[in-house]
Protein backbone atom coordinates (compact mmCIF):
# COMPACT_ATOMS: atom_id res chain seq x y z
CA UNK A 1 0.00 0.00 0.00
CA UNK A 2 0.87 3.88 -0.19
CA UNK A 3 2.46 3.84 3.09
CA UNK A 4 4.73 1.38 2.35
CA UNK A 5 6.36 2.60 -0.72
CA UNK A 6 9.36 4.99 -0.58
CA UNK A 7 9.28 8.44 -1.42
CA UNK A 8 12.13 9.41 -3.27
CA UNK A 9 13.18 12.06 -5.54
CA UNK A 10 13.25 11.54 -9.18
CA UNK A 11 16.91 12.11 -9.37
CA UNK A 12 17.35 8.95 -6.70
CA UNK A 13 14.88 7.13 -8.81
CA UNK A 14 16.97 7.49 -12.05
CA UNK A 15 15.23 9.53 -13.65
CA UNK A 16 17.33 12.14 -15.47
CA UNK A 17 16.41 15.64 -17.15
CA UNK A 18 17.61 16.78 -20.81
CA UNK A 19 16.91 20.33 -21.37
CA UNK A 20 16.07 21.38 -24.76
CA UNK A 21 17.75 24.00 -27.04
CA UNK A 22 16.42 27.42 -26.56
CA UNK A 23 16.07 28.57 -30.60
CA UNK A 24 13.28 27.54 -32.96
CA UNK A 25 14.78 25.87 -36.04
CA UNK A 26 13.15 27.08 -39.75
CA UNK A 27 10.51 24.88 -40.26
CA UNK A 28 10.30 22.25 -43.66
CA UNK A 29 7.31 21.40 -45.82
CA UNK A 30 9.15 17.78 -44.93
CA UNK A 31 10.56 16.42 -42.06
CA UNK A 32 10.62 15.28 -38.62
CA UNK A 33 7.71 16.54 -36.12
CA UNK A 34 8.98 19.92 -33.81
CA UNK A 35 7.15 19.21 -30.63
CA UNK A 36 6.01 22.51 -28.88
CA UNK A 37 3.91 23.36 -26.22
CA UNK A 38 0.67 23.20 -28.04
CA UNK A 39 1.60 19.49 -29.08
CA UNK A 40 1.03 18.37 -25.46
CA UNK A 41 -2.40 17.43 -25.04
CA UNK A 42 -4.00 15.40 -22.47
CA UNK A 43 -0.84 13.34 -21.95
CA UNK A 44 -0.02 12.34 -25.49
CA UNK A 45 1.69 14.59 -28.40
CA UNK A 46 -0.81 15.75 -30.69
CA UNK A 47 0.74 16.00 -34.41
CA UNK A 48 -2.43 16.89 -35.91
CA UNK A 49 -0.72 20.57 -36.66
CA UNK A 50 3.11 20.32 -35.83
CA UNK A 51 5.67 22.05 -37.16
CA UNK A 52 8.24 19.95 -39.46
CA UNK A 53 11.74 20.23 -39.32
CA UNK A 54 14.53 18.95 -41.95
CA UNK A 55 16.54 16.13 -41.16
CA UNK A 56 19.94 18.72 -41.10
CA UNK A 57 18.09 20.92 -38.31
CA UNK A 58 17.07 17.58 -36.78
CA UNK A 59 20.23 16.69 -36.12
CA UNK A 60 20.87 19.88 -34.75
CA UNK A 61 18.61 19.83 -32.47
CA UNK A 62 18.73 16.01 -31.33
CA UNK A 63 22.54 17.07 -30.34
CA UNK A 64 21.69 16.54 -26.71
CA UNK A 65 19.36 13.39 -26.97
CA UNK A 66 17.21 12.01 -29.27
CA UNK A 67 13.65 11.34 -27.88
CA UNK A 68 12.89 7.65 -27.69
CA UNK A 69 10.26 5.47 -26.81
CA UNK A 70 8.41 6.31 -23.36
CA UNK A 71 10.48 9.35 -22.52
CA UNK A 72 8.27 11.77 -20.71
CA UNK A 73 8.11 15.50 -23.07
CA UNK A 74 7.63 18.11 -19.93
CA UNK A 75 6.39 21.88 -20.43
CA UNK A 76 8.39 24.06 -17.80
CA UNK A 77 6.60 27.10 -18.84
CA UNK A 78 2.73 28.96 -20.24
CA UNK A 79 1.44 25.00 -18.28
CA UNK A 80 3.95 24.17 -16.58
CA UNK A 81 3.81 20.63 -14.98
CA UNK A 82 2.22 19.22 -18.67
CA UNK A 83 3.71 16.31 -20.14
CA UNK A 84 3.38 13.94 -23.27
CA UNK A 85 5.16 10.93 -23.58
CA UNK A 86 7.01 9.67 -26.42
CA UNK A 87 5.08 6.52 -28.43
CA UNK A 88 7.60 4.19 -29.46
CA UNK A 89 8.53 4.85 -33.39
CA UNK A 90 8.32 8.68 -32.87
CA UNK A 91 11.23 10.69 -34.23
CA UNK A 92 11.08 13.84 -33.11
CA UNK A 93 12.29 17.34 -31.71
CA UNK A 94 11.79 19.11 -28.71
CA UNK A 95 11.26 22.78 -28.67
CA UNK A 96 11.53 25.80 -26.65
CA UNK A 97 10.56 25.51 -22.83
CA UNK A 98 10.41 21.73 -22.93
CA UNK A 99 12.65 19.23 -21.29
CA UNK A 100 12.97 15.66 -21.52
CA UNK A 101 12.13 12.86 -18.73
CA UNK A 102 14.30 9.43 -19.02
CA UNK A 103 14.48 6.43 -16.59
CA UNK A 104 16.84 4.09 -16.57
CA UNK A 105 15.52 1.17 -16.21
CA UNK A 106 16.60 0.64 -12.62
CA UNK A 107 13.86 1.77 -10.67
CA UNK A 108 11.65 3.32 -12.53
CA UNK A 109 9.78 1.19 -15.49
CA UNK A 110 9.97 3.36 -18.45
CA UNK A 111 6.13 2.92 -19.40
CA UNK A 112 5.22 3.90 -15.57
CA UNK A 113 6.79 7.27 -15.92
CA UNK A 114 4.35 8.60 -18.29
CA UNK A 115 1.62 8.17 -15.02
CA UNK A 116 3.95 8.91 -12.72
CA UNK A 117 4.06 12.24 -13.94
CA UNK A 118 0.34 12.44 -13.81
CA UNK A 119 -0.28 11.73 -10.66
CA UNK A 120 -1.74 14.29 -7.82
CA UNK A 121 1.72 13.51 -6.06
CA UNK A 122 3.24 15.18 -9.34
CA UNK A 123 1.11 18.07 -9.26
CA UNK A 124 1.91 18.57 -5.16
CA UNK A 125 5.09 18.56 -6.56
CA UNK A 126 4.63 21.33 -9.32
CA UNK A 127 3.06 23.48 -6.39
CA UNK A 128 5.77 23.09 -4.38
CA UNK A 129 8.58 23.93 -7.10
CA UNK A 130 6.50 26.96 -9.27
CA UNK A 131 8.27 30.11 -9.98
CA UNK A 132 5.39 32.68 -10.45
CA UNK A 133 6.45 35.11 -12.81
CA UNK A 134 4.75 38.18 -14.07
CA UNK A 135 3.79 36.56 -17.72
CA UNK A 136 4.06 33.62 -17.16
CA UNK A 137 4.45 30.66 -14.17
CA UNK A 138 8.01 28.48 -14.60
CA UNK A 139 9.61 25.53 -13.60
CA UNK A 140 13.22 25.82 -13.21
CA UNK A 141 15.29 22.46 -14.79
CA UNK A 142 17.64 22.50 -11.46
CA UNK A 143 14.54 21.63 -8.95
CA UNK A 144 12.69 19.08 -11.25
CA UNK A 145 15.19 16.17 -10.32
CA UNK A 146 14.47 17.32 -6.64
CA UNK A 147 10.78 15.93 -6.96
CA UNK A 148 9.69 13.12 -4.48
CA UNK A 149 7.11 11.05 -5.42
CA UNK A 150 5.89 7.32 -4.37
CA UNK A 151 7.90 4.42 -5.78
CA UNK A 152 6.08 1.15 -6.19
CA UNK A 153 8.23 -2.20 -6.98
CA UNK A 154 9.14 -2.74 -10.71
CA UNK A 155 6.60 -5.21 -10.67
CA UNK A 156 3.78 -3.20 -9.66
CA UNK A 157 4.79 -0.32 -11.96
CA UNK A 158 4.63 -2.95 -14.62
CA UNK A 159 1.13 -4.22 -14.01
CA UNK A 160 0.14 0.14 -13.03
CA UNK A 161 1.51 1.07 -16.19
CA UNK A 162 -0.04 -2.18 -18.52
CA UNK A 163 -3.95 -1.31 -17.41
CA UNK A 164 -3.72 2.46 -17.62
CA UNK A 165 -2.50 1.88 -21.16
CA UNK A 166 -5.15 -0.53 -21.93
CA UNK A 167 -7.88 1.70 -21.35
CA UNK A 168 -5.36 4.74 -22.96
CA UNK A 169 -4.77 2.74 -26.14
CA UNK A 170 -8.94 1.97 -26.38
CA UNK A 171 -9.61 5.83 -26.20
CA UNK A 172 -6.56 6.58 -28.84
CA UNK A 173 -7.75 3.55 -31.13
CA UNK A 174 -11.35 5.37 -30.43
CA UNK A 175 -10.05 8.71 -31.37
CA UNK A 176 -8.20 7.20 -34.67
CA UNK A 177 -11.45 5.78 -35.90
CA UNK A 178 -13.41 8.97 -35.39
CA UNK A 179 -10.45 10.75 -37.16
CA UNK A 180 -11.06 8.19 -40.26
CA UNK A 181 -15.04 8.58 -40.24
CA UNK A 182 -14.91 12.28 -39.86
CA UNK A 183 -12.70 12.05 -43.16
CA UNK A 184 -14.50 9.52 -45.29
CA UNK A 185 -17.75 11.62 -44.47
CA UNK A 186 -16.46 14.72 -45.11
CA UNK A 187 -14.47 13.90 -48.27
CA UNK A 188 -17.72 12.78 -49.39
CA UNK A 189 -19.20 16.01 -48.62
CA UNK A 190 -16.66 17.73 -50.55
CA UNK A 191 -16.89 16.08 -53.92
CA UNK A 192 -20.64 16.45 -53.93
CA UNK A 193 -21.40 19.74 -52.23
CA UNK A 194 -18.01 21.76 -52.95
CA UNK A 195 -16.34 20.31 -56.15
CA UNK A 196 -19.45 18.85 -57.60
CA UNK A 197 -17.79 15.70 -58.74
CA UNK A 198 -20.88 13.78 -59.85
CA UNK A 199 -22.46 16.73 -61.64
CA UNK A 200 -19.17 17.43 -63.91
CA UNK A 201 -19.09 13.71 -64.49
CA UNK A 202 -22.29 13.79 -65.67
CA UNK A 203 -22.00 16.60 -67.99
CA UNK A 204 -18.61 15.30 -69.61
CA UNK A 205 -19.87 11.85 -70.30
CA UNK A 206 -17.73 10.16 -67.51
CA UNK A 207 -19.04 6.83 -65.96
CA UNK A 208 -19.87 7.58 -62.30
CA UNK A 209 -18.01 6.19 -59.33
CA UNK A 210 -21.73 6.06 -57.84
CA UNK A 211 -24.31 4.06 -58.00
CA UNK A 212 -26.85 5.17 -61.15
CA UNK A 213 -29.33 5.29 -58.58
CA UNK A 214 -27.79 8.02 -56.91
CA UNK A 215 -25.84 9.14 -59.64
CA UNK A 216 -29.27 9.93 -61.39
CA UNK A 217 -30.06 12.50 -58.47
CA UNK A 218 -27.84 15.11 -60.02
CA UNK A 219 -28.03 17.43 -63.16
CA UNK A 220 -25.45 17.74 -65.57
CA UNK A 221 -25.10 21.60 -66.20
CA UNK A 222 -24.40 24.48 -63.86
CA UNK A 223 -25.96 27.58 -63.37
CA UNK A 224 -24.80 30.90 -62.69
CA UNK A 225 -24.76 32.22 -58.65
CA UNK A 226 -23.47 34.46 -56.32
CA UNK A 227 -21.47 31.69 -55.16
CA UNK A 228 -20.15 30.68 -58.52
CA UNK A 229 -20.96 27.97 -61.09
CA UNK A 230 -23.86 25.21 -58.94
CA UNK A 231 -25.81 22.81 -59.67
CA UNK A 232 -28.68 23.67 -62.18
CA UNK A 233 -31.91 23.65 -59.72
CA UNK A 234 -30.16 23.92 -56.98
CA UNK A 235 -30.30 27.33 -55.45
CA UNK A 236 -28.60 29.93 -52.66
CA UNK A 237 -29.95 31.15 -49.55
CA UNK A 238 -29.19 32.46 -46.36
CA UNK A 239 -27.92 30.21 -42.95
CA UNK A 240 -30.47 31.79 -41.03
CA UNK A 241 -33.21 30.98 -43.09
CA UNK A 242 -32.70 27.09 -43.77
CA UNK A 243 -31.90 26.33 -40.27
CA UNK A 244 -32.06 27.87 -36.80
CA UNK A 245 -29.45 29.69 -35.02
CA UNK A 246 -29.18 30.37 -31.04
CA UNK A 247 -26.74 32.93 -29.33
CA UNK A 248 -25.98 31.84 -25.84
CA UNK A 249 -25.83 33.59 -22.64
CA UNK A 250 -24.75 33.13 -19.29
CA UNK A 251 -26.34 32.84 -15.95
CA UNK A 252 -25.08 35.55 -13.60
CA UNK A 253 -22.13 34.56 -11.72
CA UNK A 254 -23.21 36.43 -8.79
CA UNK A 255 -26.62 33.78 -7.79
CA UNK A 256 -25.71 30.61 -6.85
CA UNK A 257 -29.12 29.45 -7.33
CA UNK A 258 -28.02 29.75 -10.51
CA UNK A 259 -24.95 27.11 -10.96
CA UNK A 260 -24.86 23.37 -9.79
CA UNK A 261 -27.46 22.21 -11.35
CA UNK A 262 -28.34 19.54 -13.81
CA UNK A 263 -28.72 21.40 -16.85
CA UNK A 264 -25.70 20.97 -19.09
CA UNK A 265 -23.64 24.44 -20.17
CA UNK A 266 -20.91 24.84 -22.29
CA UNK A 267 -18.64 27.61 -23.17
CA UNK A 268 -16.58 28.70 -26.42
CA UNK A 269 -14.09 26.15 -25.07
CA UNK A 270 -15.45 23.68 -25.92
CA UNK A 271 -16.04 24.78 -29.54
CA UNK A 272 -12.11 22.99 -29.88
CA UNK A 273 -12.99 19.68 -29.34
CA UNK A 274 -13.81 17.44 -31.58
CA UNK A 275 -17.24 16.74 -30.55
CA UNK A 276 -18.62 17.97 -27.28
CA UNK A 277 -19.68 15.08 -25.31
CA UNK A 278 -19.59 16.91 -21.58
CA UNK A 279 -20.46 19.70 -20.46
CA UNK A 280 -17.99 22.96 -18.89
CA UNK A 281 -20.26 23.29 -16.26
CA UNK A 282 -24.13 22.71 -15.15
CA UNK A 283 -26.62 25.35 -14.58
CA UNK A 284 -30.44 25.28 -12.57
CA UNK A 285 -33.96 25.43 -13.94
CA UNK A 286 -33.38 28.86 -12.67
CA UNK A 287 -30.38 29.83 -14.22
CA UNK A 288 -31.87 28.96 -17.37
CA UNK A 289 -35.21 30.69 -17.63
CA UNK A 290 -33.66 34.02 -16.02
CA UNK A 291 -30.89 34.11 -18.53
CA UNK A 292 -30.46 34.40 -22.38
CA UNK A 293 -28.75 30.95 -22.78
CA UNK A 294 -31.31 28.54 -24.81
CA UNK A 295 -31.28 24.53 -25.46
CA UNK A 296 -29.54 23.59 -27.80
CA UNK A 297 -30.36 19.70 -29.34
CA UNK A 298 -28.06 16.81 -29.49
CA UNK A 299 -25.68 17.52 -32.99
CA UNK A 300 -25.72 20.86 -32.99
CA UNK A 301 -23.26 22.36 -34.78
CA UNK A 302 -21.35 25.25 -32.06
CA UNK A 303 -19.04 28.10 -33.56
CA UNK A 304 -17.23 30.42 -31.05
CA UNK A 305 -17.89 33.85 -32.08
CA UNK A 306 -14.99 36.36 -29.96
CA UNK A 307 -12.15 35.26 -28.28
CA UNK A 308 -9.17 32.61 -28.65
CA UNK A 309 -11.26 30.16 -29.61
CA UNK A 310 -12.86 32.33 -32.96
CA UNK A 311 -13.66 30.61 -35.71
CA UNK A 312 -13.60 27.01 -34.45
CA UNK A 313 -16.39 25.08 -34.83
CA UNK A 314 -17.59 21.10 -33.28
CA UNK A 315 -20.97 19.67 -33.45
CA UNK A 316 -22.75 18.59 -29.78
CA UNK A 317 -23.64 15.00 -28.96
CA UNK A 318 -25.49 16.20 -26.10
CA UNK A 319 -28.54 18.46 -24.94
CA UNK A 320 -27.13 21.47 -23.69
CA UNK A 321 -27.18 25.38 -23.42
CA UNK A 322 -24.06 27.66 -24.16
CA UNK A 323 -22.83 31.11 -23.37
CA UNK A 324 -22.83 34.14 -25.59
CA UNK A 325 -19.68 33.48 -27.28
CA UNK A 326 -20.93 30.67 -29.24
CA UNK A 327 -23.60 30.82 -31.62
CA UNK A 328 -25.55 27.07 -32.59
CA UNK A 329 -27.03 26.43 -35.75
CA UNK A 330 -29.56 23.63 -35.85
CA UNK A 331 -30.47 21.66 -38.64
CA UNK A 332 -33.67 21.11 -40.31
CA UNK A 333 -35.22 18.76 -42.57
CA UNK A 334 -33.96 20.63 -46.13
CA UNK A 335 -30.31 21.15 -44.66
CA UNK A 336 -29.77 18.29 -41.76
CA UNK A 337 -26.88 18.61 -39.52
CA UNK A 338 -23.87 16.51 -40.78
CA UNK A 339 -24.67 18.74 -43.96
CA UNK A 340 -24.30 22.05 -41.84
CA UNK A 341 -21.11 20.99 -39.79
CA UNK A 342 -19.37 20.56 -43.04
CA UNK A 343 -20.48 23.75 -44.76
CA UNK A 344 -19.59 25.74 -41.85
CA UNK A 345 -15.94 23.93 -41.52
CA UNK A 346 -15.30 24.39 -45.16
CA UNK A 347 -16.57 28.03 -45.05
CA UNK A 348 -15.21 28.88 -41.62
CA UNK A 349 -12.61 31.56 -43.30
CA UNK A 350 -15.52 33.39 -45.56
CA UNK A 351 -17.51 33.68 -42.36
CA UNK A 352 -14.25 35.60 -40.38
CA UNK A 353 -13.81 37.54 -43.13
CA UNK A 354 -16.55 39.55 -41.28
CA UNK A 355 -14.84 40.01 -38.18
CA UNK A 356 -14.59 43.04 -36.50
CA UNK A 357 -13.41 44.66 -33.36
CA UNK A 358 -10.29 46.08 -31.95
CA UNK A 359 -8.27 44.03 -29.52
CA UNK A 360 -10.53 41.29 -29.66
CA UNK A 361 -11.99 40.50 -32.94
CA UNK A 362 -15.14 38.84 -33.04
CA UNK A 363 -18.25 37.90 -35.29
CA UNK A 364 -21.72 37.79 -34.37
CA UNK A 365 -25.05 35.78 -34.74
CA UNK A 366 -26.20 38.04 -38.15
CA UNK A 367 -23.04 37.14 -39.88
CA UNK A 368 -23.61 33.53 -39.43
CA UNK A 369 -27.43 33.85 -40.21
CA UNK A 370 -25.95 35.85 -43.69
CA UNK A 371 -23.76 32.98 -44.36
CA UNK A 372 -24.40 32.08 -47.80
CA UNK A 373 -25.09 28.18 -48.32
CA UNK A 374 -25.95 26.28 -51.11
CA UNK A 375 -29.39 24.03 -50.71
CA UNK A 376 -29.54 21.17 -52.90
CA UNK A 377 -32.51 18.69 -54.22
CA UNK A 378 -34.29 16.71 -51.45
CA UNK A 379 -33.19 13.58 -53.02
CA UNK A 380 -29.56 14.15 -53.16
CA UNK A 381 -29.55 15.03 -49.46
CA UNK A 382 -31.52 12.35 -48.41
CA UNK A 383 -28.74 10.58 -50.69
CA UNK A 384 -26.29 12.26 -48.86
CA UNK A 385 -27.60 10.93 -45.18
CA UNK A 386 -28.09 7.80 -46.27
CA UNK A 387 -24.59 7.39 -46.50
CA UNK A 388 -22.96 9.25 -43.84
CA UNK A 389 -25.09 8.97 -41.15
CA UNK A 390 -24.20 5.66 -39.77
CA UNK A 391 -20.81 7.07 -39.83
CA UNK A 392 -21.88 10.07 -37.32
CA UNK A 393 -23.81 7.67 -35.21
CA UNK A 394 -20.36 5.55 -34.73
CA UNK A 395 -18.45 8.54 -34.07
CA UNK A 396 -20.97 9.63 -31.55
CA UNK A 397 -20.80 5.59 -29.51
CA UNK A 398 -16.77 5.64 -29.60
CA UNK A 399 -17.21 9.89 -28.06
CA UNK A 400 -19.30 8.56 -25.26
CA UNK A 401 -17.18 5.22 -24.76
CA UNK A 402 -14.01 6.69 -24.98
CA UNK A 403 -15.34 9.24 -22.17
CA UNK A 404 -16.52 6.32 -19.99
CA UNK A 405 -12.70 5.33 -20.40
CA UNK A 406 -11.08 8.09 -19.49
CA UNK A 407 -13.46 8.56 -16.38
CA UNK A 408 -12.16 5.41 -15.23
CA UNK A 409 -8.42 5.82 -16.13
CA UNK A 410 -8.60 9.01 -14.50
CA UNK A 411 -10.32 7.44 -11.44
CA UNK A 412 -8.28 4.21 -11.06
CA UNK A 413 -4.72 6.25 -11.93
CA UNK A 414 -4.68 8.09 -8.32
CA UNK A 415 -5.62 5.53 -6.51
CA UNK A 416 -3.20 2.59 -8.69
CA UNK A 417 0.21 5.69 -8.00
CA UNK A 418 -0.88 5.93 -4.59
CA UNK A 419 -1.49 2.29 -3.58
CA UNK A 420 -4.76 2.63 -2.13
CA UNK A 421 -6.11 0.41 -4.98
CA UNK A 422 -4.13 -2.70 -4.81
CA UNK A 423 -3.11 -5.58 -7.16
CA UNK A 424 -3.05 -9.02 -6.18
CA UNK A 425 -0.31 -11.42 -7.03
CA UNK A 426 0.89 -8.86 -9.25
CA UNK A 427 4.93 -10.22 -8.93
CA UNK A 428 3.58 -13.84 -10.50
CA UNK A 429 0.23 -13.46 -12.21
CA UNK A 430 0.57 -10.11 -14.03
CA UNK A 431 4.10 -8.58 -15.58
CA UNK A 432 2.95 -7.83 -19.18
CA UNK A 433 5.68 -5.48 -21.19
CA UNK A 434 4.12 -3.14 -23.70
CA UNK A 435 5.40 -2.76 -27.32
CA UNK A 436 8.89 -1.32 -27.95
CA UNK A 437 10.02 -2.19 -24.53
CA UNK A 438 12.32 -4.87 -23.69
Amino acid sequence: MAAEWPRISLREAGVSLIDCDHRTPPSSDIGYPYIAIPQIKRGRLDLSDVRRISHEQFMEWTRKAVPTSYDVVLSRRCNPGETAFVPPGLKCALGQNLVLLRADGKRVFPPFLRWMVRSPDWWEQVGKYINVGAVFDSLKCADIPKFELPLPSLAEQRAIACILETLDDKIELNRQMNETLEAIARAIFKSWFVDFDPVRAKGEGRASCLPKRIADLFPDRFDDSELGEIPAGWRISRLGREAVTVLGGTPSRAEPAYWRGDIPWINSGKANEFRVVEPSEFITQEGLDTSATKMLPSRTTVIAITGATLGQVSLTEIETCANQSIVGVIGTDALPSEFIYFWVKEHIEDLLAWQTGGAQQHINKNNVNDMPVICPNEGVIAAYLALVRSGFDRIKACCNDSLALSTLRDTMLPKLISGELGIPSVRTAWQPVPAGVG
